[in-house]
């Protein structure tokens, strides 16, 4: 189900280059389809959403926009234990990204010089929210409980219908909890262009997050420019380093929770011994017969994931940072140790009670992260995300005259000569 490679400087290279063929370029059918139905949606607003809706979903639904009433029932129907279990994540949630919020600030100078920088929240986001089978509620809390605290005005979400054309209702009810403002019915890459356009019914916005088909991500890809963006995110990821004191039934399970996402998600344990290696391999074997998603694991395993025998646990790190996978687990003796040795990573999981899904769900960071290697330049989804910075400037006279042929000597290197005008003129 799964390969074993012994780390010989040459097969794991391989397997990398492997690796790296699952985000290759989005099909130039899906792009033109993408590209019809956003230029579409631009023309005719709700009426091509609609229409997409009817066609790709099955059925319209009874309301484009889910009143609040509807919301507030799904909160109140809820199971009290689900409902529960979503307020205690969203309080490690807010209690983590409290600490990221960034403060302007003023810098006077004796000259009488003032400069400064604003930060301000967006005005609007928009919130794409995936339905049916692949419905992640936690994923609500993830993308608007950063925005909420960075002082986003108004947060905008959209979600498929499911096929009898009703909201699914645990969607609704993570959008109750951490205060959604309003929620439409609509999907797929006709959503993506509804919130970076606007429609007659759904207002623009400055930015869109969250996850989504490959439809949907090309939608956000193509529409970066005119409207923000999260990131750009492929298949999910997940690369564990582990050492003679791992447990190979954690390690198997920890595998098998990202490869269950998709086929295409990739799954790769590097440990420096060949006996945990071996125990894996068969714990994998034995564990996937238990799982709802047996047939994604295996196909993901099969196709991009490894087992790979390191010589030692720095070779293992040095191999993770090329790989710069979006979620990172250390099962070592002491993984504090290793932690500064990290530089390539969306999210890192340290020790073997810190498995992957307790940063889905519960421990606070966001699990919102860098794929396909973006964690070397990409950083995961944060109150920055959703912020912006304005920086302002004060001179006065005499300062301004200070820096007079400072600025203009400048501005004539490099020909602007109306630059260099704008500082002279106010000294003529």
């Amino acid at each position: 189900m799964i390969r074993k490679i012994i780390a010989d400087g040459k097969s794991e290279i391989e397997f990398l280059k492997e690796i790296e063929k699952r985000n290759g370029e989005t099909d130039k059918k899906v792009t033109e389809i993408v590209s019809e139905i956003i230029e579409n949606v631009k023309e005719n607003g709700d009426k091509a959403v609609k229409e997409y809706t009817e066609k790709f979903d099955g059925k319209l639904p009874e309301y484009y926009e889910v009143p609040l009433d509807v919301i507030h029932d799904a909160l109140e129907e809820a199971d009290e234990d689900f409902v529960n279990a979503l307020l205690d994540a969203m309080e490690n949630i807010a209690a983590f990204h409290h600490r990221q919020k960034e403060q302007g600030f003023i810098d006077p100078h004796d000259n009488g010089v003032i400069l400064g920088q604003r930060v301000r929240g967006l005005e609007r986001v928009g919130l794409y929210v995936p339905g049916g089978t692949a419905a992640y509620p936690s994923s609500v809390l993830m993308n608007a409980i950063p925005a909420k605290i960075a002082g986003v005005k108004e947060i905008i979400m959209v979600t498929p219908p499911l096929k009898d054309g009703t909201p699914n209702k645990d969607i609704l009810v993570a959008a109750s909890v951490c205060g959604v403002d309003r929620v439409f019915l609509a999907g797929g890459a006709q959503a993506v262009a509804a919130l970076a356009y606007g429609t007659e019914t759904i207002p623009k916005v400055d930015k869109i997050v969250g996850p989504g088909n490959i439809f949907v991500a090309t939608a956000k890809k193509l529409l970066y420019g005119k409207v923000d963006i999260d990131m750009i995110a492929g298949p999910s990821e997940i690369l564990v380093v582990a050492d003679e004191t791992a447990e190979p039934k954690y390690l198997a399970a920890d595998l098998m929770s990202q490869a269950e996402h998709d086929k295409l998600a990739s799954a790769i344990l590097i440990t420096t011994s060949e006996k945990i290696a071996d125990e894996t391999i068969a714990e994998l074997d034995r564990q996937v017969k238990e799982l709802s998603r047996c047939e994604i694991i295996e196909k993901s395993l099969s196709d991009y994931g490894a087992v790979i025998v390191a010589d030692c646990l720095e070779c293992a790190i040095e191999l993770a940072n090329e790989l710069a996978p979006e979620h990172l687990e250390l099962q070592v003796e002491n993984p504090m140790q290793y932690i500064g040795m990290i530089d390539n990573a969306g999210s890192v999981f340290l020790g073997k009670y810190a498995p992957e899904p307790l940063g889905d769900y519960f421990a606070g960071p966001n699990h919102v992260l860098p794929t396909s290697g973006t964690a070397r330049f990409f950083s995961p989804l944060s109150v920055n995300s959703f912020t912006k910075r304005s920086s302002f400037i004060y001179y006065t006279e005499q300062a301004l005259l200070d820096a007079r042929d400072d600025i203009v000597c400048i501005a004539e290197k490099e020909g602007l000569t109306a630059h260099a005008n704008a500082i002279k003129v106010r000294f003529k």
